[in-house]
């Protein structure tokens, strides 16, 4: 009496299970080939790397430039984002990471000749937070190699994004020390995106605050936006802490914060990413 349903169950579940295996053994094969591309861009250094200034926003020159590191074309990956969620699911963050900062040191000293007597502009490079508790980092790779290609861990900031969130501060607060001892700053960027902030500036006091896009969109506009802002300068001018706004895209905005004593900004009104080395400017502000 119960057979059929008992065969029609049996063979539902037999279905479910093939499908499980197909659809693993493409996720395996696609696994395989981003991996395999990663390692090719890796190999070919097919990794485009570009710089966008960040300007003083009261004297209107160039402070410094954030470098960013896309991949080349590739149909295996939708898009920048894509390709870096993909890495961060292999292991090859550490040897990645590497890989980039180098690179990114690299391509800066080289497009940097145009401005022989103005070498001492500040590269901030983008570290995933928890690259800097592996053990391997603490090598003094960059160190060396800072050193070799000409600058200073002066003129070097790296950048940690807010957006990965923390949990032993205090063991990453003793890190960081190792880093400034040797003459590295700390930027935390994305600040105002999630709800780790203040924390986060509270334990880590970095040298630059990166104000996130969201806060900082129309804010000429938006008073919440100005008490929250106002609110992150008093702590950074008590902290002796700069402020960089990002993603500045209008003129309004550029002119708001530069009433409001912001230091500097970085965003398409000012200029955009590119790869050569080219100077921000303030748009006509009048």
């Amino acid at each position: 009496m119960n057979s059929v349903p008992y065969t029609r169950g049996y063979s539902l579940n037999l279905f479910s299970y093939l499908r499980y295996l197909y659809n693993k053994r493409h996720d395996d094969i696609l696994y395989y080939k981003r991996y395999k591309e990663l390692k090719k861009f890796m190999k070919n250094e097919s990794i485009n790397t570009l710089f966008q200034p960040i300007v003083n926003l009261q004297t209107g020159d160039t402070f410094g430039f954030e470098a960013l590191n896309r991949p080349g074309q590739s149909q295996l990956f939708s898009s920048v984002d894509h390709f870096y969620e993909f890495v961060g699911q292999t292991d090859m963050v550490f040897e990645f990471e590497k890989f980039c900062r180098n690179l990114s040191l690299k391509r800066y000293i080289s497009r940097l000749k145009d401005y022989a007597q103005k070498k001492d502009f500040i590269l901030f490079l983008n570290i995933h937070p928890h690259i800097l508790l592996d053990k391997n980092y603490h090598s003094g790779d960059t160190l060396q190699f800072i050193n070799e290609i000409g600058i200073h861990p002066e003129q070097v900031v790296f950048e940690l994004t807010e957006r990965s969130a923390l949990t032993d501060f205090h063991e990453f607060k003793r890190v960081l020390s190792h880093y400034r001892s040797q003459g590295y700053r700390i930027a935390v960027d994305d600040v105002g995106s999630g709800y780790n902030s203040l924390k986060t500036l509270i334990y880590l006091k970095p040298e630059f605050i990166k104000l996130d896009r969201s806060l900082i969109q129309y804010i000429d506009e938006t008073t919440a936006s100005q008490q929250l802002v106002s609110l992150i300068y008093e702590y950074a001018e008590q902290s002796n802490t700069k402020i960089i706004a990002e993603g500045l895209e209008r003129k309004e905005e550029i002119k708001f914060l530069k009433e409001m004593g912001i230091h500097y900004a970085q965003g398409y009104a000012i200029g955009r990413p590119n790869h050569d080395i080219l100077l921000g400017e303030l748009p006509d502000l009048s």
